[in-house]
């Protein structure tokens, strides 16, 4: 069956209501998390960016079965992928078997802060391959040393490391990634149902197929847009401007130019029909995809919980992947 996961968002949530959401999440009867790694919130309204190593911590111990993966971690300029191979096998020993790494190749709004040139995308690609490659070589144990076109590591060994290997799963956003994400990935990645994944599965893609699908539940949808239109104006941001602008002010200035009714008809969930929002999940599961996390935008998380859980969740239960 599909697999219906929560967005623990790192934007918008102090770490320990995430926390505090995930171990609700899985008491709702949500099937994953996935949680967000930013440094910076898109705009300042959302006004959190939370550490999401620490707030992982904190999340293994909450909650006992649900899986929870990173949505998506960027390895090649914040972080050395070193790091995250150490970070990430630390996450998984707590986790013990249940969890799974998402990466991708970043937005300048989180990554230009160690004051590294920011690449075109091509050659963002080629640093994430080689990311990727290190992450592995670590994962396997052993002294382990890598000289490549983009990152050295010298006499590094990971002494902490999960009795299960994690899943590593990759972005793609075009045909040049959605080729390497079938490559070096244990399964695919996208913000939004694109039909990318189609050309993942033709470089000969396996695996689970992940897509966020963005609600904005509250009693009336005219109030559902207005919260979406106050906290995450961002979702509709043309192009590539998500990738390519510096700053919050940068994006609020860019957001300025989004309107109400673009958010109502960007295709963010705002209806509090519940038949609206499997509507939405059923949308995915026919563009090719077979796990959707809901992020519900704004602070109303509460209502959202109860809402899916009477009404949402157990239609969906019904849905079968493409």
């Amino acid at each position: 069956m599909v697999e219906l996961g929560y967005t623990l968002s790192s934007e918008e949530h102090e770490p320990n209501d995430l926390v505090e959401y995930a171990a609700r999440a899985e008491d709702v009867g949500f099937d994953f998390l996935s949680i967000s790694d930013h440094f910076h919130p898109w705009v300042s309204q959302q006004g959190e960016s939370g550490f999401v190593w620490s707030t992982l911590g904190g999340v293994a111990h909450a909650t006992d079965d649900i899986p929870v993966g990173i949505g998506v971690v960027c390895p090649i300029m914040r972080y050395h992928p070193a790091i995250v191979a150490q970070a990430s096998a630390s996450v998984a020993s707590m986790l013990d078997g249940r969890f799974f790494l998402g990466v991708g190749t970043g937005e300048l709004l989180n990554e230009h802060i160690v004051g590294e040139h920011w690449p075109e995308h091509a050659v963002r690609l080629e640093m994430l391959e080689e990311a990727v490659e290190i992450i592995r070589k670590l994962w396997a144990g052993g002294q382990q040393s890598h000289h490549g076109n983009h990152y050295t590591v010298q006499n590094a060994r990971l002494f902490t490391r999960p009795e299960e290997t994690p899943p590593i799963i990759v972005s793609a956003y075009g045909p040049a990634a959605a080729k390497s994400a079938a490559e070096i990935g244990d399964g695919f990645w996208s913000v939004g149902p694109q039909d990318t994944v189609r050309t993942w599965e033709e470089y000969g893609g396996e695996g689970p197929r992940y897509t966020q699908l963005s609600v904005c539940y509250a009693e009336t949808e005219d109030e559902a847009v207005e919260t979406a239109h106050e906290w995450w104006p961002n979702t509709a941001l043309p192009g590539e401007l998500s990738s390519q602008l510096p700053t919050t002010a940068h994006f609020e200035q860019a957001c300025e130019m989004v309107t109400r009714e673009d958010i109502a008809e960007l295709g963010l969930v705002t209806s509090p029909d519940p038949e609206d929002h499997v509507a939405a999940v059923e949308n995915a599961v026919e563009a090719g995809y077979d796990r959707v996390y809901v992020h519900q935008v704004g602070p109303n998380q509460e209502e959202f919980f109860e809402f899916y859980e009477d009404e949402v969740l157990p239609a969906v239960e019904s849905i079968a992947p493409a």
